[in-house]
């Protein structure tokens, strides 16, 4: 079964050590458990942690994306840059697909030059914040909880205009609700149902159906506090998302955004990238194997609008 994964911060740990290698298992996902998992496409995002610097933001978001190109691209022949549908459609047997995302508009600041210049280096998704306020909105943990400033919706309206998903994950709510408005290409990256987890990053169910009738897509998030409110999660807490989301008529907008890298605790059985197939295992004993292709796959590479 093909893999298509949204997210996952590998980056930052690159980042952070110039010795860390993708071939090795420090990480969560690495080359080899890409490999015998059968990943098909990964997305890597930039993410710039809040610790940098002003002044440092944007050079670190092009450094996260020279660690891109050089130390995983460039190392690795069978890693294939996806900028375009047809990318994916061109992948080998052999071949993995690598997107590159951006999370939180913080180094960015309010300068589209440098947006367009990421978009250049090949970004494909951006979600506008992380967790508190930036420029272009507010976050899920910002107490204002506002939507959108001006400045927000020429990002949204620039996205639309490259062809770019704007990624609604650690939004706040009337963020959420400003991009549905505004944006021709809204995804949830690594979201969960609220209704099954209080935790503030997940979505309410209006918010879930709302992104499916914007043809988007949610990717379940493995993060154990956003799978159940006592964090003790295991697989069988991904399936139960699975299972609600599809209740909510989202069978053919879901698929899996993992986290991996981006989390300190992991569900059991889902330890790192290597134990996929043991999910797509759990999804083939409750759906038909069309179904499990188009969580695993297929409906993120439809709903990829390049």
């Amino acid at each position: 079964m093909k893999l298509f994964d949204a997210h996952c911060d590998v980056l930052l740990h690159m980042w952070r050590d110039e010795h860390l290698d993708f071939a090795d298992n420090a990480l969560h996902i690495d080359m080899r458990r890409l490999t015998i998992a059968g990943a098909k496409v990964q997305c890597f995002a930039i993410f710039v942690p809040e610790t940098v610097p002003v002044s440092g933001k944007f050079e670190t978001a092009v450094q996260m994306a020279d660690i891109f190109h050089e130390r995983i691209l460039g190392r690795f022949p069978n890693m294939k840059h996806i900028r375009t549908k047809k990318d994916i459609e061109a992948l080998g047997d052999d071949e993995i697909g690598a997107m590159l995302t951006l999370e939180g508009c913080d180094a960015v600041d309010v300068d589209l030059a440098k947006f367009r210049t990421l978009f250049r280096l090949g970004v494909v998704s951006v979600g506008l914040t992380w967790n508190h306020a930036n420029a272009c909105a507010d976050g899920v943990k910002e107490p204002r909880q506002g939507g959108l400033t001006d400045f927000g919706k020429q990002v949204v309206e620039l996205n639309n205009r490259f062809r770019i998903w704007t990624d609604v994950s650690h939004l706040s709510e009337a963020a959420f609700w400003d991009v549905i408005e505004t944006a021709d290409f809204p995804i949830a990256s690594h979201s969960n149902a609220k209704s099954l987890c209080s935790h503030p990053r997940n979505l309410t169910d209006a918010q879930i159906k709302a992104l499916i009738h914007k043809d988007g897509c949610i990717g379940i998030v493995f993060a154990p506090h956003f799978l159940r409110d006592d964090e003790h999660a295991s697989i069988d807490d991904v399936l139960r998302h699975v299972e609600y989301v599809c209740e909510l008529g989202g069978a053919s907008h879901l698929g899996f955004g993992s986290d991996f890298d981006g989390i300190d605790r992991v569900p059991k059985q889902l330890e790192h990238y290597g134990k996929y197939p043991d999910l797509v295992e759990a999804l083939l004993k409750r759906y038909p194997a069309s179904v499990v292709d188009g969580f695993c796959f297929q409906n993120f590479a439809n709903a990829f609008p390049r």
